[in-house]
């Protein structure tokens, strides 16, 4: 991984701050960061295009094929313009011929899943030998380690802290919040032998995002009235934390983080 300076920072947190819900922003911000530090390919698979975003503001002057089974954010990411194609369609049955691409990509997407372990196995088929493939997603510390857990844990309402664990991970549609190993295990199955990964984002980052689905229901106001989520985009908008942020995506990695990136490589 190659480190980035501090213009390319700045610039990330500007891409995501400026234009999404901070809490969305900042997560997105350190993931920008961290798939810009690798050397990926040209030609790209985007696994999950969503909005288009995050390939906007993170995959310039890449040749994108993006795949998302559903159609309307779909249409908002072609309006982007930040896809060389969008198709829709399902991960787990891929519109494409075995070995036709040297790298793909999925950015917080295999977490919303189920049956992952097939979405894994048709991105190891359609890479060619020695293809790269990066993704980011929630690990175990989702269920564990929640700022709403901790609250309700320290009034001696155990019962209620479970509650609230389902609850938060079910309005987050997280349905594949495992350790790394977990993924490692899927990886491998899938025809990837050689597999590094990084764990990041802290637990106070993920406490403030998490938080932040409250606190960020005027930006919600905001798009549905103005169609922006941020009426002021300035690094001095005190409501954006630009600072902090910076901070975070500067030096992105935990060993106790709550998020793991992944960069595995397919079998040669």
């Amino acid at each position: 991984m190659k480190k980035l300076s501090t213009e390319q920072i700045e610039q990330i947190c500007e891409s995501h701050l400026f234009s999404l819900p901070y809490f969305r922003g900042m997560l997105r911000a350190v993931e920008n960061s961290l798939v810009e530090s690798v050397d990926l390919p040209e030609k790209l698979l985007d696994v999950g295009a969503g909005d288009g975003h995050f390939a906007q503001a993170a995959l310039k002057g890449k040749t994108l094929l993006g795949i998302d089974p559903w159609l309307s954010p779909m249409l908002e990411a072609k309006s982007r313009g930040a896809y060389g194609l969008l198709v829709q369609a399902d991960g787990k049955a891929l519109p494409l011929p075995d070995g036709c691409l040297p790298g793909a990509l999925s950015n917080s997407v295999l977490e919303h899943i189920p049956g992952v372990q097939g979405v894994l196995n048709e991105v190891g088929r359609v890479l060619e030998p020695g293809g790269i493939f990066v993704f980011t997603v929630p690990n175990q510390r989702f269920r564990t380690q929640l700022w709403g857990m901790s609250f309700v844990n320290k009034l001696g309402l155990k019962k209620m802290a479970a509650v609230y664990e389902k609850f938060f991970n079910k309005i987050s549609r997280h349905v594949n919040l495992d350790e790394p190993e977990t993924w490692l295990q899927r990886l491998r199955a899938a025809g990837f032998s050689q597999v590094e990964y990084h764990n990041y984002f802290p637990v106070w980052a993920m406490r403030m995002l998490e938080r932040g689905h409250a606190a960020g229901l005027p930006n919600l106001l905001w798009k549905k009235l103005f169609n922006r989520w941020v009426l002021f985009p300035s690094r001095k908008n005190p409501f954006l934390r630009f600072n902090r942020v910076l901070a975070l995506v500067k030096y992105p990695l935990d060993e106790e983080g709550t998020c793991t990136f992944f960069i595995a490589r397919r079998n040669a």
